[in-house]
């Protein structure tokens, strides 16, 4: 049964909602300590008031000593109660943040694909900074509660020595609050924007980082910079009107709280001169007229961080809330099985059947890259099942009917351009430290010269994306980490095409012999792993045109020989 914490929100006040109802108990201490600091604080200049009052009619050193000892007991409490409840909301705050944050980086890593229009880029943005501004909204309340507290101690002290003192804090407050609640709309949706264009930005710097050398190899380095300029200037100008419009509210508010202080203090000294409240009556309201800034700058600034938080909150929506390309079932498929394609037919492909018996080893030559792409996005599971026509069957169960976790454990479709991490060369070939045909796979792969290039070994380390590695050595890794992964059926996507003709042969041969009573699916039009295979299917147009050994399709088919022959 899914729980309320496991189900996927699908707006920002549902995060939001999640968020408080999760962190219910640390709130609740929270909010006891900070409002005990604000009484504590409010309790300072009424004590202050009092021991004037006091001391004037009773002027002995027992007085004077005990009015003392009480500032001492409120100013331990005061220290005290805000030591520890911010520790608990701090806390708090940076769990839930940790949460939310391992919630979207796990939908961008889940392997079913989501019909997000969000780059990398922006996903990334979204669990940082996103994650951490919604998961404010545990010291928001709180905190938003104890000023209340504040305020609300304030004017009944204040109402207690003449009742106009007391609306006038009411009223102010309120009139204050129903101002800045409107502005707080304006920089939630500024935010929000700016949020976005950051997002876009960074996203850019991701796609460039990623095309730096084909960009250097054709001198488009210039043109890319400049389109990154462009992005970033956007977000700089949104920037910059999130700033002013922040500047504008901080102003205003601050000019609001003055007003209202200063109004407490005057009306207070027009009193106190018309002998309607005592002096320490009047010391009491001068001493809350000043205190009360505090508690009201911060109560007037919540607004502004909810609807922060809620802007944030709606942007992790987007991820957390995206349709699942496909609903997984609940079946497994046959260890060891078959893989099958029934008369499927999608993008390029049309009407397309094969098979892959249980233990082979065959190839598919593409003449066109398209529908080698488009099979290739099918078998890993990139395309939803009613997305296209025909049925996928792996373990003679359809992929429909299986959990994907299931299908990731029976079927690796390894890409033609895998990323590489940074990292090692280890952690890369068997992220999860579980693989018991690491050496194997590096053998398999010929990996071994990079091995031995090194003093590190497989610990040599990896910079981001294989910066350090060549396109040959970063393909060859990724190969490796296929090999090592040891799955029932592993469909390989141009393996070799950055490796020289001799290493290709090695390759071939290798994978042919670790991979021998495993399924195995190469789309590629490398002759040696061709030649390589059981046998080899010809995909040209969206179909199988033919079937047979590499060889005798050489000895027969003109067309084939000038697809694949070097």
């Amino acid at each position: 049964m899914t729980t309320p914490d496991t189900q996927r929100p699908r707006t920002g006040s549902d995060i939001l909602r999640t968020a408080l109802r999760r962190n219910v108990g640390a709130m609740a201490g929270g909010t006891f300590l900070m409002g005990l600091y604000q009484a504590g604080e409010t309790a300072f200049p009424i004590a202050l008031g009092l021991i004037v009052e006091h001391t004037m009619r009773d002027r002995s050193p027992g007085a004077l000593g005990l009015s003392v000892a009480a500032l001492a007991v409120i100013i331990t409490t005061v220290s005290l109660s805000w030591r520890f409840g911010m520790r608990i909301l701090q806390k708090a705050n940076t769990t839930e943040a940790h949460r939310w944050r391992v919630r979207v980086a796990a939908c961008g890593l889940q392997p079913v694909a989501r019909d997000v229009d969000l780059k990398s880029g922006e996903v990334l943005t979204i669990a940082t900074e996103d994650a951490d501004q919604t998961a404010d909204i545990i010291e928001v309340v709180p905190l938003l509660v104890s000023s209340l507290v504040a305020v609300l101690v304030a004017a009944i002290a204040l109402g207690m020595a003449d009742l106009r003192l007391g609306l006038l804090v009411i009223v102010g407050t309120v009139a204050i609050l129903s101002i800045l609640s409107v502005m707080s709309k304006r920089i939630g949706a500024s935010t929000q924007e700016q949020q976005a264009r950051v997002a876009r930005a960074g996203a850019k710097v991701a796609d460039l980082i990623i095309g730096l050398r084909p960009l250097h190899g054709f001198g488009g380095n210039h043109a890319a910079f400049r389109s990154y300029r462009a992005v970033s200037t956007e977000a700089k100008h949104q920037a910059v009107t999130v700033a002013k419009v922040n500047g504008v509210y901080a102003g205003t508010a601050l000019a609001l709280n003055a007003v209202l202080a200063a109004a407490v203090t005057l009306t207070a000294g027009v009193l106190a001169f018309d002998g309607r409240i005592s002096i320490g009556e009047l010391v009491m309201a001068v001493g809350l007229a000043q205190f009360i800034i505090e508690p009201l700058k911060m109560f007037s600034e919540m607004p502004k961080y909810v609807m922060i938080a809620r802007a944030s909150a709606e942007r992790m929506a987007l991820v957390l809330s995206a349709p699942l390309v496909m609903t997984p079932g609940a079946e497994r498929p046959a260890a060891g099985g078959d893989l099958e394609v029934d008369g499927v037919s999608h993008g390029s492909l049309r009407k397309l059947t094969l098979r892959v018996s249980a233990g082979e080893f065959v190839a598919i030559a593409a003449y066109q890259p398209r529908a080698a792409a488009d099979l290739a996005a099918l078998l890993a599971v990139h395309v939803p099942p009613g997305a296209y026509e025909g049925e996928v069957r792996v373990g003679g169960r359809a992929l429909a009917d299986l959990s994907i976790e299931a299908v990731r454990a029976h079927l690796l479709v390894n890409p033609y351009d895998g990323e590489i991490f940074a990292g090692t060369l280890r952690s890369n070939i068997d992220p999860s430290g579980t693989s018991r045909t690491v050496a194997e796979a590096v053998e398999a792969s010929m990996l071994t010269d990079v091995v031995a290039l090194h003093r590190e070994g497989l610990d040599y380390a990896v910079r981001d994306r294989g910066a350090n590695l060549s396109g040959g050595q970063r393909q060859r890794l990724s190969l490796a980490r296929a090999l090592a992964a040891d799955t029932d059926v592993l469909v390989l996507h141009d393996p070799t095409t950055a490796v020289d003709a001799v290493t290709e042969q090695l390759i071939a041969r290798n994978v042919a012999k670790l991979r021998r009573g495993r399924t195995t699916l190469v789309i590629t039009s490398s002759p040696a792993l061709l030649d390589a295979a059981d046998r080899v299917l010809v995909l040209n147009d969206g179909v199988i045109t033919a079937e047979d050994t590499h060889r005798n399709l050489l000895a027969g088919d003109e067309d084939y020989c000038l697809a694949v022959a070097r």
